[in-house]
């Protein structure tokens, strides 16, 4: 008898620890599943059963380079969840009706869960554009922060997200100026991260651009500076003035050429500004870390943040 009480209670252990264990264990096999038939298509040898099948002038037999890797993400973009729990995205990652994954997830409380390889593709992005890119999917890699976009970013999820910031940068060597957040592809559709996402202090670390306060502070509008300085010539050929703009550039960094064009410097940042309205807003999000005022409209200083970014992103 006592062997046999202690035969169930080993078994109702077993039990307990399969109840227990990874709740994920049944997506996790899917996800090997694909990797493996993914494997299984990359490792074909170029056209080697297909050419003899196609309308294309191929030479007599195939050949495959020796010079070849991996394609390596350029960007990490950045989301808020827009959810209730960690549980939640993991849960909504993991359905095959949502289309939606990221590459990683990050909970409030700082524990990281990586759920696809780097290389693969997720689909977090959507439908954007920075600069010229406009898949940001298929170059990037995507980052949800657990949070509802109404509430603070805790410091420990905000620890964490750096040390994969670093990770990521030291792994890939992704420029600094291509950690953006998906409120920046996406202008008018996405607001993610929200304005108390801290753009600043990860711009400290390396990981996106910010502004200098300092240089701000020093920053004129032409009328000013001129009307300081009246070093200004008016009264001159046209092409020798667009000679003299392109100077004032370089002679006078800190001054805001009247025909300073707000859409093509937030083009030049990265903004897709088909509509400009959206990608206003965006920036102010972004940049001036604004909630309740996304009125689509720059006062002075706000010029000034904008025509400094511009100009560190020439």
């Amino acid at each position: 008898m006592y062997y046999y009480r202690k035969f169930l209670i080993l078994v109702g252990l077993g039990l307990m620890i399969s109840c227990s264990s990874n709740p994920y264990r049944t997506t996790n096999k899917v996800y090997t599943k694909k990797a493996k038939a993914y494997a299984k298509e990359l490792s074909k040898f170029p056209l080697e059963e297909t050419q003899n099948d196609s309308a294309l002038n191929y030479g007599e037999y195939p050949v495959g380079t020796t010079n070849f890797n991996l394609r390596r993400p350029n960007f990490v973009v950045i989301h808020h969840t827009a959810q209730d729990s960690t549980t939640q995205t993991l849960n909504t990652f993991t359905i095959p009706k949502t289309q939606v994954s990221s590459h990683y997830v990050i909970g409030d409380d700082g524990e990281v869960f990586h759920m696809l390889n780097n290389y693969y593709r997720a689909w977090h992005g959507g439908i954007g554009q920075w600069g010229h890119t406009t898949d940001l999917n298929s170059s990037s890699i995507g980052i949800e922060l657990d949070n509802n976009g109404k509430e603070p970013f805790s410091e420990a999820q905000i620890s964490s997200l750096l040390d994969v910031l670093k990770q990521l940068k030291e792994d890939y060597k992704i420029p600094a100026e291509n950690f953006i957040g998906h409120l920046d592809i996406a202008p008018g559709r996405k607001v993610d991260p929200s304005a108390d996402f801290p753009w600043e202090r990860l711009a400290e670390e390396g990981y996106g651009i910010w502004y200098d306060e300092e240089a701000i502070e020093n920053i004129q509008f032409e009328n000013e500076f001129f009307k300081e300085n009246p070093l200004k010539i008016d009264n001159i050929d046209p092409i020798f003035k667009q000679r003299i703009a392109l100077l004032d550039r370089y002679i006078f960094p800190n001054v805001i050429p009247a025909n300073f064009d707000i859409a093509e410097a937030l083009r030049i940042i990265g903004y897709n500004i088909d509509d400009l309205d959206a990608a206003i807003k965006s920036f102010q999000i972004h940049f001036l870390q604004e909630k309740d005022h996304l009125d689509g409209i720059l006062n002075a200083e706000e010029i000034k943040i904008l025509y400094n970014l511009y100009r560190k992103s020439l």
